[in-house]
């Protein structure tokens, strides 16, 4: 039987939406794009009224993933919720590395396996809400395959451009879930820029990261749920695999949402961006003290979901971040192979190459000092292990001709 908070109307408490930049208000209930000003558009509620419509024992009885969160959510008709079986994703501390005070938010639980579940079904839930039947974006993976599933659930077409080094899975489930996909020999900037051409005529609409306001919405869950997770308080320390940067940007969005309402004060905790040494535009920036990171040029790296060599959120990412008295950090992919393979020998547990760089990350920051011993620290693992390539085994066994077993 569905769960009730997929099938019941419940109140809408969206009033607007508004430039990020300039602040200047938008229609919520049209098609929108970026804002006049060329940056993200974020919803905007009336969170006095939201706050007197549910309380968190409320919140508390319901099961659905994050669609338990309607009420903080755009989607105004029960008929536009798009779900393909959400779950919330558990806290795993890593108990043999740290003692417990490091906890992963296993993302990789989530339908399509990744967390890029969140922020596509809520795009593609307010895109059939209003009208829309083409979607396309471009994808180093994981969203394309969000997207894909999700819009083939809900009707909508999809098409869908990636860089032609996407993992091979990735661009094969993108294509069985119904979209149209593409190799393109380039990055997924110049997939971004065969999106934007094709606009006009086929006349597709662009769901690329943070060009449209609903996204984030849907990445905000994971603050929502990370507080609920912790009994309305926050953990200390936040490290977030970053490329584009929507659920760095969503968590923050959430937490003063989440103190605006009175369920939370003012604590929060330190975000840290975490990026690759061969791909680290936030890095340099937030090194620099500037708010707009320039074009990455020559962007490389084995975990191709932080590999973005230009966000159109840099400045909410970075604001975030020194608000927060968090950092910016690059490791190198030695650094998340080795993480990689550290966390699932000794802790059973299959990171995807971005969430490894959470690890690797977080090692550099307690030898520099920068997180201690007693914080509490959660590290965003964004997709399943098992999306990508894993070492070969070439130990082998004669049945007939059995060596010393006690030597294995």
């Amino acid at each position: 039987m569905l769960d009730p908070v997929l099938t019941q109307e419940l109140p809408s408490f969206v009033t607007h939406l508004e430039c990020s930049i300039t602040g200047k208000r938008y229609e919520a209930d049209r098609v929108q794009e970026l804002s006049e000003a060329g940056r993200p558009l974020l919803v905007r509620y009336d969170l006095a009224a939201l706050a007197k419509s549910i309380d968190k024992e409320t919140l508390a009885a319901r099961t659905t993933g994050f669609w338990r969160y309607r009420e903080f959510l755009p989607v105004r008709r029960a008929e536009n919720v798009v779900s393909l079986g959400e779950v919330v994703t558990p806290l795993i501390p890593l108990a043999n590395l740290s003692g417990g005070q490091v906890i992963v938010k296993d993302e990789g639980r989530l339908p399509t396996g990744s967390f890029k579940a969140r922020g596509l079904a809520l795009a593609v839930a307010m895109a059939k809400e209003l009208g829309l039947s083409h979607l396309a974006m471009p994808t180093n993976g994981n969203a394309g395959a969000a997207m894909a599933a999700y819009a083939s659930h809900a009707g909508l077409r999809t098409t869908v451009f990636c860089p032609d080094d996407t993992p091979e899975i990735n661009v094969s489930e993108i294509a069985l879930q119904g979209a149209a996909v593409y190799k393109v020999n380039g990055l997924i900037n110049d997939c971004g820029k065969i999106v934007g051409a094709g606009k006009t005529s086929p006349g597709w609409f662009d769901v690329s990261t943070l060009k449209e306001p609903y996204r984030i919405e849907g990445k905000k869950t994971m603050g929502l749920e990370l507080a609920e997770q912790f009994g309305w308080d926050l953990p200390d320390v936040i490290f977030y695999p970053t490329g584009g940067g929507t659920g760095l940007i969503g968590m923050w969005k959430a937490f003063d949402e989440l103190e605006a309402m009175g369920w939370i004060g003012p604590k929060r905790p330190r975000m840290v961006a975490v990026q690759a040494t061969g791909c680290a535009p936030i890095v340099k920036a937030y090194e620099d003290g500037v708010e707009h990171a320039p074009l990455w040029e020559n962007a490389h790296t084995m975990a191709a979901g932080i590999r973005v060599p230009v966000a159109v959120g840099d400045f909410l990412i970075l604001r975030a971040v020194r608000a927060s008295g968090g950092f910016a950090i690059a490791v190198t992919d030695e650094a998340i192979a080795a993480a990689l393979s550290e966390v699932a020998a000794k802790e059973g547990l299959l990171l995807c190459p971005e969430g490894a760089a959470t690890y690797a990350a977080y090692k550099a920051a307690r030898t520099d000092g920068r997180v201690k011993d007693h914080e509490t620290t959660i590290l965003f693992n964004c997709a399943t292990g098992l999306k990508y390539p894993l070492p070969a085994v070439d130990r082998h066994i004669d049945k007939d001709n059995l060596p010393d077993l006690a030597s294995l």
